[in-house]
């Protein structure tokens, strides 16, 4: 699987509170972004994958509903994890 706990726990652990606290904004947009960047090499390599470029969308749609909400609760952290991501915005 490309998503072993380890892994996870790295994530959550660099871009959330803590290791355990995984459900703070940061730590799940940058799980969704380390899945949506693995969706997309996939999809580079199976470009008739129409099930996995839904759930490409699905994830992007995800991730930037949990943006929009993170910058309407606070900018600073929106910022933050933009720009420690490299996102566009």
């Amino acid at each position: 699987m490309y998503l072993s706990k380890e892994e996870k726990a790295k994530i959550f652990k660099q871009h959330g509170k803590s290791v355990t606290d995984t459900g703070s904004a940061e730590g799940q947009i940058a799980l969704f972004t380390y899945r949506i960047n693995h969706l997309t090499g996939h999809l580079k390599k199976n470009r008739k994958d129409f099930n996995t470029e839904r759930s490409l969308v699905k994830l992007v749609g995800k991730r930037r509903s949990l943006l929009d909400y993170l910058a309407k609760k606070d900018i600073m952290r929106y910022r933050a994890i933009v720009k420690e991501l490299g996102l566009r915005k």
